[in-house]
């Protein structure tokens, strides 16, 4: 199994970006996805969840209404899709699927690299 994520960048406050974690092994259906993000000196968070089917969606109080979570079922991989970024929103953000659905990093079994999204003037 494997992810890779990608599509972290630089932006000004207010922007966007896409991130997306392309995934390899396993299908979507059948694991829970998500999204956690860490800065340094913190521990890494969860940012959003992707149940295994329906799918149910769970964010972060902080994202709601900012980022939605997708899955792309043609190219097996979900998306993380951020609008009116903040400076708080820098972080490394890591993508991970599992077997179970949960908002603790230890639920998730397999985890892709990092990809660094800096939110600045």
């Amino acid at each position: 199994v494997q992810l890779q994520a990608s599509g972290g960048g630089l932006v000004q406050p207010g922007g966007s970006l896409t991130l997306s974690c392309a995934i390899s092994g396993i299908t979507l259906d059948g694991h829970a996805q998500a999204w956690f993000r860490q800065v340094p000196g913190k521990e890494r968070e969860w940012v959003a969840v992707l149940s295994k089917s329906d799918p149910s969606k769970f964010y972060k109080d902080s994202v709601k209404g900012r980022f939605t979570m997708s899955r792309d079922y043609a190219k097996n991989a979900v998306h993380l899709q951020m609008n009116n970024l903040k400076p708080e929103d820098t972080a490394v953000y890591f993508c991970a699927t599992g077997r179970f659905v949960g908002l603790l990093e230890n639920v998730y079994e397999y985890w892709g690299q990092g990809t660094q999204v800096t939110v600045s003037s």
